[in-house]
């Protein structure tokens, strides 16, 4: 069995995303956090209302932003009696994406919309992974690894 990426691209916005290249990122960052398949998860682009209103819903915090992760793996610290589900299957959880904030994100930084996909695309899926940027030590660790993942992603290793 191989990992499966879940695509969901806003009607709106289908035209603007390669489905094929953010299946490639999300399995290239898998890979190199040494998470085998089988292993599912979902990439949803969406617009920044519904970041919005799911930042507010589940956060508690009423802004936009431009990335949401919703794990599904037991975070460090967490109940040690989460049961794993029998399939065998690590299901990872979900990444929920802003496009029009990538966008604005990408122009404010003076590079491509892609390259900001992929940042964001890596740093929801780090946080799928438990990383955690709140906390300074955490938020070093994070940044670094989001570099150098991206720098791979860029170079196309």
């Amino acid at each position: 069995m191989t990992g499966e990426i879940g695509i969901q691209i806003e009607q709106e916005f289908q035209s603007c995303i390669d489905e094929e290249w953010a299946k490639t990122i999300a399995h290239d960052v898998l890979r190199a956090e040494s998470i085998a398949p089988p292993y599912e998860m979902s990439l949803v682009f969406t617009d920044s209302e519904t970041v919005q209103r799911l930042n507010r819903d589940y956060r508690g915090v009423d802004e936009p932003t431009d990335v949401l992760a919703f794990y599904m793996l037991p975070q460090q610290g967490a109940d040690s009696d989460f049961v794993s589900p029998p399939d065998d299957v690590t299901h990872l959880g979900e990444v929920i994406i802003s496009y029009p904030k990538a966008v604005e994100q990408a122009e404010e930084q003076g590079h491509s919309t892609e390259q900001e996909l992929a940042l964001l695309i890596i740093h929801g899926i780090l946080h799928l992974l438990g990383y955690d940027h709140e906390k300074s030590e955490g938020e070093a660790k994070m940044k670094a690894r989001e570099k150098e993942l991206l720098e791979r992603a860029i170079s196309g290793e």
